[in-house]
């Protein structure tokens, strides 16, 4: 099976996330796409980061009711920070029976050559690149290991949905219910 991995802390997982996902699993030729909760992203700071077991619940609920999507905590037992490269390998080694190919945004892209073993995951596993406004063309567009892909775009960010909840904002709409109703019950981001 191909399957698309889409990495992210999903702090908390949005519309957006969603949208990108259901996109690459329907209009490519991914079979599934496996949402990889990162328990610490290298690049960010983990201050505002809430637990992963409950980012991972969020995401799980969000995509109870469709079979393409699926979640999974194979980062939580990694060395931190872990690297996109060590868990594309581990996942391989897992599920030898699949083909594995990342997905990430077009602003990632400008900035893959800082990434570790960049070149290995090209080589080995290839990327599928969904557009993104204002992105910097980067010369990795026209390799051939990667595939750019159209999805609708929505402006959402986790940063500005934690910045609603910390001051008493909805956000009703920029996340689905049950994640909205988890998030209220468990007085996340407040």
């Amino acid at each position: 099976m191909k399957i698309g991995l889409f990495f992210g802390s999903f702090n908390p997982i949005h519309i957006g996330h969603l949208i990108v996902a259901n996109t690459m699993a329907t209009s490519t030729d991914l079979e599934q796409v496996w949402f990889v909760v990162s328990p610490q992203n290298p690049f960010k700071k983990t201050k505002s980061l809430l637990h992963e077991f409950d980012r991972y619940d969020m995401v799980d609920r969000a995509i109870s009711d469709n079979t393409r999507l699926k979640v999974t905590d194979i980062e939580f037992s990694m060395p931190r920070p872990s690297y996109t490269i060590d868990t594309l390998i581990r996942l391989q080694e897992k599920f030898p029976q699949h083909q594995f190919k990342l997905i990430i945004g077009e602003d990632n892209l400008e900035q893959f050559a800082n990434w570790k073993n960049h070149e290995k995951i090209l080589e080995y596993f290839g990327l599928y690149v969904y557009e993104r406004p204002k992105a910097v063309e980067s010369p990795f567009r026209n390799h051939p290991s990667v595939q750019i892909v159209k999805a609708p775009l929505l402006d959402i960010s986790a940063t500005y949905i934690r910045d609603c909840l910390k001051h008493n904002r909805p956000i009703r709409y920029l996340v689905p219910e049950v994640v909205e109703e988890m998030i209220l019950r468990k007085k996340f981001y407040q």
